[in-house]
């Protein structure tokens, strides 16, 4: 354990053995002019076992006992004058029986049993009171009656599930905020993964094309010796050797790509709302950043299988930031999804500033780009083109509907759903 460790546990038992002897005092008496008396600090000290995990019950039930005794008797001197240790040397064997039976019956192991813990903390009450009491009787003269015990029942009843039912209320809330925590994980590693899948794609295609330069180069290399020119012949050859040379680097980093992907337990298909829910609450993260007030709204039609995730949510990642970004100031966004037969349909509408006519011939050409950042720099211009390769690559089509200043831009994706719902 280190020291962050040792120090927390100390607090814990710092704060067991000074809040538990207060609360105590807090008491009152159910039985007038009886010896009988409950408070607090029963309810705290059950409260500070389930919920610390640093704390050990037996230890914890000394300390509190010995805490409380002599917290008692120092009131007394301060009050009266005088010290009472046989008065209050019997609570100690209170907390001390009920810290060594929470500790025999395992309670911290039973989260998932509340009704059982609840149970539990009414026996192990009734337990340390019964050996106070017998412990009373005979240093005090303390008797015990039928109306006595069934107060003991009753009050023990009532205080463990008060604490129980208040420490599965904090429990609930732990667990809501650790799933909502989980939840933006899940979404974060999800619209990571979208974005490999791009720079795979990319990398992809790039070593193809590597591949194909080599072999043209390796053709015009045996051209060139066959024509008795040497020294062209081997510059040629080593442009086809470090080409090959970036075809091999480029499969590593695919490689080591794929195998990041697979460590991420995330579900290859998922639900279609959900995957657009990912994209559009990343978007509009994406728009806040920006200083951008855009609706987002989502229409979806029909029933539909689960699609896989990364490359359906590439593709809408893509064209929701291009219509966050097309838009000035304040806009709106509709995502429409719909099943044609054998075809998924997605139409994605921004009212932003449109595209102009000149332009809309070269949008889907790689390295064209109408965006530049506040130095002047390009962007790469691969977005687009990305998103018609993989949809082509599906045998799907995606088309510029309409694009204007006074309507804004319409995309429109057309994929087989068969070619979403492989397995491969």
């Amino acid at each position: 354990m280190g020291d962050n460790g040792i120090r927390d546990k100390l607090l814990a038992y710092l704060f067991m053995i000074i809040a538990v002897p207060i609360t105590g005092e807090l008491k009152y008496y159910p039985i007038s002019g009886a010896d009988l008396r409950f408070s607090m600090s029963t309810t705290v000290f059950f409260f500070i076992l389930l919920w610390s995990r640093k704390i050990h019950p037996v230890l914890a039930g000394f300390l509190t006992g010995s805490a409380v005794v002599c917290f008692r008797i120092i009131l007394d001197k301060v009050e009266v004058g005088s010290f009472h240790f046989p008065n209050h040397f019997p609570v100690f064997f209170y907390y001390m029986v009920y810290g060594l039976f929470f500790h025999i019956f395992k309670v911290k192991k039973l989260y998932h049993r509340p009704l059982l813990i609840g149970l539990l903390g009414m026996v192990l009450e009734i337990m340390g009171n019964f050996t106070e009491m017998t412990i009373r009787h005979f240093t005090t003269d303390m008797k015990m009656t039928n109306s006595s015990f069934f107060i003991i029942v009753g009050v023990a009843i009532i205080r463990s599930f008060f604490v129980l039912g208040f420490f599965n209320t904090i429990l609930v809330r732990e667990t809501r905020l650790a799933e909502e925590q989980q939840r933006k994980r899940t979404e974060e590693v999800l619209l990571l993964v979208s974005n490999l899948y791009v720079e795979m794609f990319q990398l992809e295609k790039s070593a193809k094309n590597a591949e194909k330069l080599t072999s043209a180069c390796y053709s015009i290399y045996r051209d060139l010796k066959a024509l008795n020119i040497p020294n062209q012949a081997q510059e040629m050859l080593k442009i086809a050797g470090e080409l090959h040379e970036i075809k091999k680097d480029n499969q590593r980093i695919y490689a080591g790509l794929s195998k990041l992907m697979a460590k991420e337990k995330l579900d290859d298909f998922m639900n279609i709302r959900e995957i657009i829910s990912v994209a559009t609450i990343s978007n509009n993260n994406y728009s806040e950043l920006l200083e951008k007030t855009i609706d987002f709204q989502v229409i979806i039609h029909n029933e539909h299988p689960k699609y896989h995730t990364f490359i359906l949510l590439s593709l809408i990642n893509n064209l929701l930031a291009n219509a966050v970004e097309a838009i000035h100031q304040a806009g709106e966004i509709v995502v429409t999804v719909e099943r044609i037969q054998d075809l998924v349909k997605i139409t994605i509408k921004d009212n932003g500033r449109g595209i102009s006519e000149k332009n809309k011939v070269y949008i889907f050409e790689p390295g064209f780009t109408t965006k530049y950042d506040q130095a002047g720099i390009a962007s790469n211009g691969i977005g687009l083109s990305y998103t018609k390769n993989v949809i082509e690559n599906l045998d799907g089509k995606i088309h510029l509907i309409e694009s204007s200043k006074e309507k804004g831009t319409t995309f429109e994706i057309l994929i087989p759903v068969e070619n979403l719902i492989k397995k491969e």
